[in-house]
């Protein structure tokens, strides 16, 4: 069985939640499952040593799920991209819209070193806008986004040729294309 045949056995879809209209994917059971888990990691791993990347950067909160032990597995730092006022000492900031105003990404400034090619990793990637404001601190820093990975991607809402048309030499990865 393929990695996305036992994801989509294993995933739970949650109807209008949480309000009406979206089908949320529930991520839980994989989370419980550790050879799958291992598994997604792996498959995560192997990407991000075909874009070079130094650095993994996860994606509040969700991303942290997946990027830390994706860290550990390739023996690279891992740094945090959190809600505004989360983060301790100097931080650098992105603005970036919602569907009912703006919100703002930042990330500690000493992590964002120039030269350093980061990996941005989240559960799900839907419009594209955080992953985008990601990408735009991290460029605004001098540093390259070597690559996005998702463990879904929701096809529909066209992240991919935003993230593309704002990172052209990014890799981007996504396990289960809905």
């Amino acid at each position: 069985m393929t990695l996305q045949a036992e994801l989509l056995k294993t995933l739970k879809d949650y109807p209008d939640f949480p309000k009406p209209g979206i089908i949320f994917k529930d991520i839980c059971p994989l989370l419980a499952d550790a050879a799958l888990f291992k598994k997604v990691i792996q498959n995560f791993a192997e990407n991000v040593r075909a874009t070079g990347a130094d650095k993994i950067v996860g994606i509040e909160s969700r991303g942290f799920l997946f990027g830390v032990p994706l860290a550990q597995e390739l023996g690279l730092p891992f740094v945090p991209a959190r809600k505004k006022g989360k983060l301790p000492g100097k931080v650098v900031s992105q603005s970036y819209a919602l569907e009912y105003g703006e919100d703002q990404i930042e990330m500690q400034a000493e992590t964002l070193t120039a030269g350093s090619k980061f990996y941005v990793i989240d559960d799900v990637v839907a419009t594209g806008g955080t992953a985008a404001a990601v990408g735009q601190l991290i460029q605004k820093q001098n540093a390259t986004v070597a690559g996005y990975g998702f463990l879904i991607e929701l096809s529909f809402l066209n992240s991919a040729p935003k993230l593309k048309n704002l990172s052209p030499k990014a890799q981007i990865h996504s396990i289960l294309v809905l």
